[in-house]
């Protein structure tokens, strides 16, 4: 399959922060379910939500409450609702969410189910930031996932979750592990990185010969005011062009078909990958 039509999901806290997490995951898995009716019926094959996306962005924080957001994967409440709605349409969803793995041991985890419903694996995220406003640290373990390419029934994807775009080690990872489309949810609010947020993905997509799909959530969240998250999700091609990109301050589901002939194309018109030099490279993984 060449065409795959792809939705991105971005959407705002749809309640207070002070409610226990299991309350908010309810609420958040039902703020979407209109969004995902929507996709099925606009024929979208493969769907994202963005970075722990039925739960407040609660890193500004280091509230041990927040524990009780994390769910088992993929045997946890949300994920087996998704996994009931993937096989219902027909579709390819990633769902983004906060695992518990085991008693004490959380990840920022993507799980992916495909579109007869089975469950493909999941990505942890590999890269954790402890800066003030995002202490994630105290929430996340990081990551060792060597970089899965799930093979779906529309094409072969891969997830890199919000820090991790700024690695390109990542994206060049899951180029090399057969990638056409990578998924990128994420939770960023305005200032330091926004100018980056059109720049480096586009940037990575066109390095590697992919689409790469990021998903970026809106709104202010009290009570830690961090600042604005604001949304534009967008696609952007295998030349690194953004083919469609969504509203900086509204909830939005983000349409757009990718023909994954471009990645071939792309490919063989640049041959980065025949001219790279793998074996000249050892500092990049010498440790230090």
């Amino acid at each position: 399959m060449e065409k795959v039509k792809i939705g991105l999901i971005q959407m705002a806290l749809k309640t207070t922060t002070d409610l226990a997490p299991e309350a908010i995951r309810d609420a958040m898995n039902e703020a979407h379910l209109p969004y995902i009716e929507k996709a099925a019926a606009a024929g979208v094959q493969i769907l994202c939500f963005q970075e722990v996306f039925n739960q407040p962005y609660f890193c500004p924080s280091q509230d041990k409450k927040w524990y009780a957001a994390a769910e088992k994967v993929p045997d946890g409440p949300t994920c087996r609702m998704m996994q009931e709605l993937a096989a219902k349409h027909r579709m390819v969803i990633v769902v983004p969410i906060y695992e518990e793995a085991a008693t004490g041991i959380y990840y920022n985890t993507a799980a992916v189910f495909d579109a007869d419903g089975s469950y493909l694996g999941k990505y942890h995220k590999t890269h954790i930031p402890q800066v003030a406003g995002f202490w994630e640290k105290y929430f996340f373990k990081p990551g060792k996932s060597d970089w899965p390419v799930f093979d779906t029934a529309y094409g072969k994807i891969g997830v890199y979750i919000c820090y991790d775009r700024h690695f390109p080690e990542g994206w060049r990872a899951l180029a090399l592990n057969g990638a056409e489309i990578v998924f990128n949810p994420s939770a960023t609010v305005a200032g330091l990185s926004q100018y980056l947020w059109e720049l480096e993905q586009p940037a990575s997509a066109a390095a590697n010969g992919y689409f790469v799909a990021a998903i970026n959530r809106v709104g202010n969240e009290a009570p830690w005011d961090i600042g604005e998250f604001y949304g534009s999700s967008y696609i952007a091609n295998p030349r690194g062009q953004i083919e469609a990109k969504a509203s900086d301050t509204q909830d939005e589901l983000l349409i757009h078909e990718v023909d994954l002939a471009m990645v071939r194309e792309v490919r063989n018109t640049w041959q980065f990958f025949r001219d790279r030099r793998p074996e000249t490279y050892a500092r990049l993984t010498d440790g230090e």
